[in-house]
């Protein structure tokens, strides 16, 4: 059969095999070759939740997929190629492939002992399956093997390498060359040849095999690349953007970088990141728990640092005092909530939107502080810049709200210049004012003056106990309601400083879409589709959490019919109630510790549609 490439806008691939079988690699090198070759991309990583769950079970699948296309909004639904490298990775993701995909699995593994394992009790391979996909039987182990006895490497250094056999399969279908992937192993492994050479072999013969395998060479794609404004890109995952937007404010604002946190997935990746940036002035500090990494991170405040600390929901449950003692001291801090599956350890490698309350309400008293949120792995960046110039200009707490899903997903980021960001102006006190006072508050934002130690003329006190603005101590009854109705003008008075919410879909839409945060993607292009459909939808997508834009209640009040989407049960619809309580609103909520798939919010909208 001759060969044949279909050329397409987009494609998704997905790989899964067992911890260990470099699922995560594979998907990295080829989302990074597909980037270098002109495509758009987004990744999504799905890790197994147990930790060295048994082998071959479905309990210890990896999975890492690829979205690459002209113009990408999320890590893609089902797949056009499914990579499995075992019994329990293919029973676990068939249901993720596309009829009519190309799946390729390790045709090794699938022994009588490990596909009971994965709970098979006959032949997986019916005929109603090979008619419905094309299976490709690859013998990926043997192949390996015989490269690695030629090559003179030992067992276990070659059956690492099992994931370039497959991966050289997909570069060909897909119509990519070696080069990028040759250069990465090159450069990583400089100082050992000969797990080059191995490696750049398996590879070769993963490819070379594909191109002899007539099965496939109806199946091969073209991708059309991306049109992008020119600059200097990179793939960046929404964790390492989110340090990098933190480091960035740092530089802008003039303030040394301080981070206090304690490792937890899947936000341990911050701290990782910025720790390799003691060079820009960034401080990191690996506490002993979560209240140790956040109170560190006050007392860095209070000595004038930009002062972060980074978790996910059980971490920030664990620091909500502390976060009560930053708003009452009114001191600049950055909190950075990475949501996973909850309650408890619930699912930690999987992702949810399940900390919204806990963010908007979670500490005792009247303690309201800035709630941000960021929407594509790529613009971390920017909503951890935003945190940081609100928490500095505005003498307050906020917290940024990401998740599973962008901190471990990766996009094309455009690396923009520190000089092109927007300003940020720390409240700074100035030294041997005859007339500072500890809370005397600015007239438009309500933000105090930050007088660091060591300013002259500027001996205070501020704690955890209620002051009078002049700073002393007070238990009076109409001190504290003053103090109380402050704090939390100056939160509602950041909306004065925030832009309006936008609008985008049909303008004469019956349907108003709502999301925030990290659901971004999946609701754009279902809107879009929508509209290309000939129905009317319009959509809206919340960053700013509290408080809102100004314009919210304007534009919920002007539609009929509106649905919430959030993966939670109904955490923001909620928030949206009691705010504007005379909008009547459906709800589309999805706790599966997945992201939206586009099919499944079309469903929704057009059920709606039709009531």
């Amino acid at each position: 059969m001759a060969k044949q490439i279909i050329e397409t806008d987009s494609v998704v691939v997905k790989f899964v095999g067992d911890s260990g079988d470099g699922m995560q690699l594979s998907g990295t090198l080829f989302s990074d070759a597909a980037a270098l070759g002109g495509n758009d991309i987004a990744t999504f990583p799905d890790y197994p939740a147990e930790i060295r769950a048994p082998h071959n079970t479905i309990a210890g699948v990896s999975g890492y997929q690829v979205h690459i296309g002209s113009h990408i909004y999320s890590s893609g639904d089902k797949c056009d190629f499914l990579v499995a490298m075992n019994p329990a990775s293919f029973k676990s993701n068939l249901k993720w492939a596309k009829k009519g995909a190309t799946i390729i699995v390790d045709i090794d593994t699938f022994t009588d002992e490990a596909m009971t394992k994965a709970g098979y009790t006959s032949n997986p391979f019916t005929d109603e399956l090979e008619r419905e996909y094309t299976i490709v039987k690859a013998p990926v182990t043997s192949f390996t093997k015989r490269i690695g006895e030629e090559k003179g490497a030992d067992l276990k250094t070659t059956e690492k390498c099992r994931n370039m056999f497959a991966l050289g399969i997909i570069f060909y279908v897909t119509n990519k060359t070696l080069t990028q992937t040759e250069k990465y192993l090159e450069r990583k492994f400089a100082k050992k040849p000969a797990i080059v050479e191995l490696n750049k072999a398996v590879l070769t013969e993963g490819y070379e095999y594909a191109e002899k395998l007539e099965l496939i060479h109806s199946h091969i794609v073209k991708v059309s690349n991306a049109k992008m404004p020119a600059g200097k890109y990179r793939n960046i995952t929404g964790n390492v953007a989110t340090a990098w937007g933190l480091l960035a404010a740092s530089e802008r604002s003039g303030r040394q970088l301080f981070l206090g946190s304690y490792p937890i997935t899947p936000a341990t990746d911050v701290m990782v990141e910025l720790a390799k940036h003691k060079s820009l002035g960034a401080r990191v500090f690996q506490a002993e728990d979560e209240i140790a990494g956040i109170c560190s991170a006050i007392g860095a405040s209070y000595a004038g640092a930009l002062a972060c600390t980074s978790t996910s929901g059980p971490g920030l449950s664990l620091k909500s005092e502390a976060l009560g003692l930053a708003v009452m001291t009114e001191l600049p801090l950055v909190v950075v909530d990475v949501q996973r599956g909850g309650p408890s350890t619930g699912l930690p490698t999987k992702t949810e939107q399940s900390d919204l309350n806990q963010a908007l309400y979670g500490r005792n008293g009247e303690a309201p502080l800035i709630v941000v949120a960021a929407s594509s792995s790529a613009n971390c960046f920017y909503w951890a810049y935003t945190a940081a110039k609100l928490a500095l200009e505005h003498m307050t707490p906020v917290i940024l709200l990401t998740d599973g899903y962008l901190g471990n997903g990766s996009q094309l980021f455009r690396i923009p210049k520190v000089a092109d960001l927007p300003s940020i102006t720390p409240r700074l006190a100035t030294p041997n004012d005859p007339n500072y006072r500890p809370f005397r508050r600015d007239e438009k934002t309500l933000a105090r003056e930050w007088a660091l130690p060591g300013m002259e003329g500027l001996s205070h006190r501020v704690g955890g106990l209620e002051k009078c603005p002049d700073g002393p101590l007070s238990t009076d009854p109409e001190n504290h309601a003053l103090m109380v109705r402050n704090r939390q003008e100056k939160v509602d008075r950041v909306a004065n400083y925030i832009p309006d919410q936008e609008v985008t879909g049909n303008p004469d839409a019956d349907l108003l879409v709502v999301g925030w945060g990290g659901t971004s993607g999946a609701l754009t292009l279902a809107v879009e589709e929508m509209n290309a459909e000939g129905k009317k939808v319009a959509y809206t997508h919340f960053n700013y959490i509290c408080p809102l834009p100004k314009n919210t209640g304007d534009i919920l009040r002007k539609y009929k019919k509106i649905v919430v989407c959030e993966l939670n049960n109904g955490q923001f619809a909620g928030y949206l109630r009691t705010q504007f309580p005379e909008c009547p609103m459906h709800q589309y909520n999805k706790i599966m510790g997945l992201p939206f798939e586009v099919g499944e919010l079309k469903n929704c909208f057009t059920k709606i549609l039709g009531e």
